[in-house]
């Protein structure tokens, strides 16, 4: 099985303060990527594709380096790699301009972070209906229940990929398929699989696909919304402004082309290119390793706390089913006094709350949970230890 090496972990400085198991948050940066962001601050700190001076030039040689980048992550072409500064933005880019008329109607998951609830239930404002599928017993995909949701009126669906609540992977490329048997287009939450496993949009045949850079080894404030081509040309403009036209006068614009008529404004070039950076450091590393080293650390954690009555896992009984989080509740115990005392104890962090899925808590009445979520970087021992801190702490309920 596969285990990380001494001089992999030593490309995360950081971890020598403590035991993250944090990362379905936000995940730490490699010196790599540090390094490619402090590049461009130190050399050549200046805007791409507004002047023609070297370093300009160099910052847009860099941007386009970073593009090709997630384009050879994800399997997409150039003009379909839409920076944003999250997926959050990506999806409120979809939202607000894919010209959804009263009465049309939006299918969800009952799973859906708030980034991909809230622009929805917005949209009810103009009187868009959204449709929410209720998961199975065990918190997997009902896609019985997902094909009796269409009606003549569906024209989305918008879907997590891989949960952040559980880690439960939904069968996207049937719900895609279903999806367009349907006539109607999918835009995947990709947040939580981009990091963690071998995305190809082409073979997925997503119309949409958003995910965030800070999840996946690179920066925070950036993000890609991938589209096809032919959709993304169709798509109006949502934020505008500089670089997002060819041309204006005081009562007219010609926009940009894709993708550059998306991205408003002065971009941040040095998360860009250290996303870039962060794509190139997960390639090298493989897809299929992490996710084997991710079960793994999850079936420590799983094992390890199995049988004991007062501890509940949130989602299936099989770590198989979950990647690399271990989400859960203690009975008789505040989920935040969880948290705070695997930090106080060993310097273990966790997050525990509602992980912005409010409103699957709400519906099972419940406040929240503990979530242990890791990564390339965790070890087995940090597993370990986390298992026999939590065995410490359940015989205080």
């Amino acid at each position: 099985m596969f285990e990380l090496t001494e001089k992999l972990r030593k490309d995360f400085p950081v971890l020598q303060k403590g035991i993250y198991f944090d990362s379905a948050c936000m995940s730490l940066k490699p010196r790599q990527v540090l390094d490619k962001m402090n590049e461009y601050y130190a050399q050549y700190s200046a805007c791409a594709g507004r002047s023609i001076h070297s370093w300009s030039r160099r910052t847009e040689d860099e941007v386009a380096k970073a593009r090709d980048e997630v384009r050879k992550l994800i399997n997409c072409g150039e003009q379909e790699v839409v920076f944003t500064r999250n997926t959050t933005e990506g999806i409120n880019l979809v939202a607000n301009s894919l010209g959804l008329k009263t009465g049309d109607e939006v299918i969800l998951s009952d799973k859906e972070h708030n980034s991909n609830l809230i622009p929805w239930l917005k949209l009810r404002e103009i009187g868009i209906k959204i449709i929410t599928v209720p998961s199975n017993e065990d918190n997997t995909f009902n896609l019985k229940a997902f094909e009796k949701s269409f009606t003549g009126r569906t024209r989305l669906v918008s879907v997590v990929h891989a949960s952040n609540l559980d880690g439960v992977s939904n069968p996207i490329k049937e719900i895609i398929k279903l999806a367009h048997n349907k006539g109607a287009l999918c835009l995947v939450d990709g947040a939580q699989s981009v990091p963690h496993k071998e995305i190809d949009v082409r073979k997925l045949d997503a119309d949409f696909f958003a995910f965030s850079g800070h999840k996946m080894l690179g920066p925070t404030g950036t993000g890609v919304l991938y589209g096809k081509k032919a959709l993304l040309e169709k798509l109006d403009q949502f934020i505008v402004g500089g670089e997002t036209v060819k041309d204006s006068t005081y009562d007219s614009f010609v926009p940009e082309d894709v993708p550059m008529k998306f991205e408003a404004g002065l971009q941040d070039y040095a998360g860009i290119i250290g996303l870039g950076e962060a794509c190139r450091y997960l390639r090298n590393i493989g897809f299929s390793k992490i996710e084997k080293h991710e079960l793994k650390l999850n079936r420590i954690m799983t094992d390890g706390l199995s049988g004991i009555s007062k501890l509940k896992v949130i989602g299936p009984e099989n770590p198989a089913l979950r990647s690399g989080i271990f989400s859960f509740v203690v009975d008789g115990m505040d989920i935040h006094h969880v948290a705070k005392m695997l930090d106080v104890s060993r310097g273990i962090m966790v997050r525990s709350g509602a992980h912005c899925v409010h409103s699957w808590f709400n519906k099972h009445y419940m406040k929240g949970s503990v979530r242990a979520s890791s990564y390339v970087y965790n070890t087995s021992e940090e597993a370990q230890v986390f298992v026999d801190e939590m065995k410490k702490i359940i015989k205080l309920a």
